[in-house]
């Protein structure tokens, strides 16, 4: 019985030294890959912000007004009642869904539906410091022209597409405005 004690000892010592290296200080862990080179990045000229340009509507953007020929909205310019040369057909469908605005330093958000509302279809919009921008509640269809109004009805803006992706036209404030995705 003696002669088996140095044998366990000798067992449980070498278990203990096993179990020790495998739990040891950072002696397996995996090294870590090096790091993936990169391509050098590439200077481009950047585009305007603003993506409604002169001359794209057909309405004066120098500051001066419309001859009148518009429906004149309380407070703001008057708002042209006819096509641009280069606007689009569009449908109901086209408009569905979540848009970008921009609006004088408005750069926001604006979804539309096809449920039915005061005066057309549910809109609204999220983030707009405007306050007529941020009372947008419903839009309509009227030819090719998409009107964006408050929940008194009143009209905000006048919309004319002028890509499958990009409306450009007039806010009620007579400033430009222009919705694209």
């Amino acid at each position: 019985m003696i002669r088996t004690a140095p044998v366990t000892a000798t067992l449980c010592l070498a278990l203990a030294l096993a179990g020790c290296q495998r739990l040891g200080y950072g002696g397996n862990r995996p090294a870590a890959l090096p790091a993936t080179p990169t391509p050098p990045v590439s200077s481009q000229p950047l585009e305007p912000l603003d993506p409604v340009q002169q001359g794209q509507m057909g309405a004066p953007l120098d500051g001066t007004m419309p001859d009148g020929s518009g429906t004149q909205v309380a407070g703001g310019a008057p708002l042209s009642t006819t096509a641009p040369a280069g606007a689009r057909e569009i449908g109901r469908s086209d408009m569905l869904g979540g848009w970008s605005l921009a609006s004088g330093s408005d750069n926001c958000k604006l979804f539309m539906t096809l449920t039915t509302w005061s005066g057309g279809y549910r809109a609204n919009s999220r983030g707009c410091t405007s306050p007529a921008m941020q009372k947008i509640s419903a839009w309509d269809l009227q030819g090719k022209q998409v009107i964006l109004k408050d929940d008194t009805g009143a009209t905000v803006a006048q919309l004319y597409a002028t890509s499958a992706e990009s409306f450009n036209g007039r806010a009620s404030t007579g400033a430009p405005i222009s919705v694209y995705r």
